[in-house]
């Protein structure tokens, strides 16, 4: 057999890495139109940028790995299409690679901001290596950044930003810092953080354009007419899957290439794993997308299995992370259509977790800096336990014994 992956992110490198565990000894080949082998993205907003992280450490594995485990890496060349019909993906200067069983693991790209002056010089995407060295030279104490979105990305860029000694403004189209991931109570909480520490928040507002003199940037225009003078802008507005490979292979996407439990496509010999996939979210009852490492990681797992013909490998809650100041922020579970939360720990101390329920039951939490009611609770959703709020609620009470009363 011959597996080939298209794509070189974490999803790619997991899949790579279970196949090899697995026992599989057959032909691996992945082709990624990045210079570099795969790599962990969630440090170049924070640790990497800041330069507290060497980029040999963003490797997830050493260079020399995949050589040793005889995986055919093709870097820096693209996959243009693939032809089902006869198993091939076209690449880039005209050659052609063969499969049995193929694995999509193209990720995401940023959204684009479809506003006058977004191609000026100074106006930066974060989503690769590149586009982080791109910046770095800019990242200089007593200069301005401009940040559109206040999701994970954006708070995480602005941490850094201040901490690098650069004046920090934050632009959010909603009403609140993010607003897509989690809950008023979570956003007002780091709304005040990132306040306290010097960043200038602005909700309910977008960018109108950005205005540049000469080609290089120079400003953002907001709709409410205000204008925010800056060095540079830094554009962080969620992402769109990398879907169209397979959509024009004839793979059945939707916001995602739709894959089941085994992370297999409506083509029974093609996989897909990570950001690019909409997949059944088991401990929900329905669909969704799933951007983060967990996934990635929790997919190409899934797809190694499947292809190797072993048992599925058990499914955990989601989670998540962002580093932003000294907090960290741990999300296990999918918070939307919560009916309660609840608040254990001190908020003012910083240390504290917030517990959605729905109709008594837990399904998702918000940690910071708690490690322990993180760790539990992915236990708990993933069991569809529902623990006593008062219990949660009491921090006398450990979250062990909660463990061993709810599971």
């Amino acid at each position: 057999m011959s597996v080939v992956l298209i794509g070189g992110g974490q999803g790619a490198a997991q899949t790579i890495m279970s196949l090899r565990q697995g026992g599989y000894e057959g032909a691996i080949s992945l082709v990624s139109d990045e210079a570099y082998p795969p790599y962990q993205r969630p440090p170049l907003s924070k640790a990497y940028m800041k330069g507290d992280m060497e980029e040999e450490r963003l490797f997830l594995r050493p260079h020399d790995w995949y050589a040793q485990q005889s995986v055919d890496m093709k870097l820096g060349v693209r996959a243009l299409s693939i032809d089902s019909a006869v198993k091939s993906v076209a690449l880039a200067g005209g050659d052609t690679i063969a499969y049995e069983k193929l694995v999509i693991a193209t990720g995401s790209r940023p959204r684009p901001v479809p506003i006058k002056g977004a191609d000026a010089d100074g106006v930066f995407d974060l989503r690769t290596l590149d586009d982080v060295k791109r910046i770095r030279p800019h990242m200089r104490e007593g200069r301005r950044i401009v940040i559109v979105g206040a999701g994970y990305i954006g708070l995480e860029a602005a941490a850094v930003a201040r901490q690098m000694g650069l004046e920090a403004t934050v632009i959010e189209l909603a009403d609140r810092v993010l607003a897509r991931v989690t809950s008023p109570l979570i956003s007002a909480f780091f709304e005040k953080v990132h306040k306290d520490a010097g960043v200038k928040i602005v909700t309910g507002a977008g960018v109108s354009e950005f205005r540049s003199e000469g080609g290089v940037f120079q400003a953002a225009l907001l709709d409410n007419g205000d204008e925010c003078a800056a060095d540079i802008a830094l554009v962080g507005i969620g992402i769109l899957p990398n879907e169209e490979l397979a959509k024009e292979a004839g793979v059945v996407c939707d916001n995602g290439i739709v894959v089941d439990e085994d992370a297999r496509t409506s083509d029974p010999d093609v996989f897909a794993v990570g950001d690019c996939t909409t997949r059944p979210l088991v401990h929900y009852g329905r669909r969704g997308r799933l951007e983060s490492v967990h996934n990635a990681i929790e997919q190409g797992k899934l797809a190694a299995a499947a292809i190797l013909g072993k048992p599925r490998p058990a499914e955990e809650a989601p989670w998540f992370w962002s580093d932003q100041f000294d907090l960290k922020l741990q999300i296990v579970g999918l918070s939307e259509g919560y009916d309660d939360v609840v608040v254990r720990g001190d908020m003012n101390a910083r240390k504290f977790a917030a517990f959605y329920f729905r109709e008594k039951k837990l399904i998702a939490v918000d940690a910071v800096n708690s490690p322990p009611e993180f760790l539990i609770s992915k236990k708990l959703i993933a069991a569809g336990a529902s623990p006593d709020p008062a219990r949660i609620k009491d921090a006398g009470v450990s979250m062990k014994d909660i463990a061993a009363e709810s599971l």
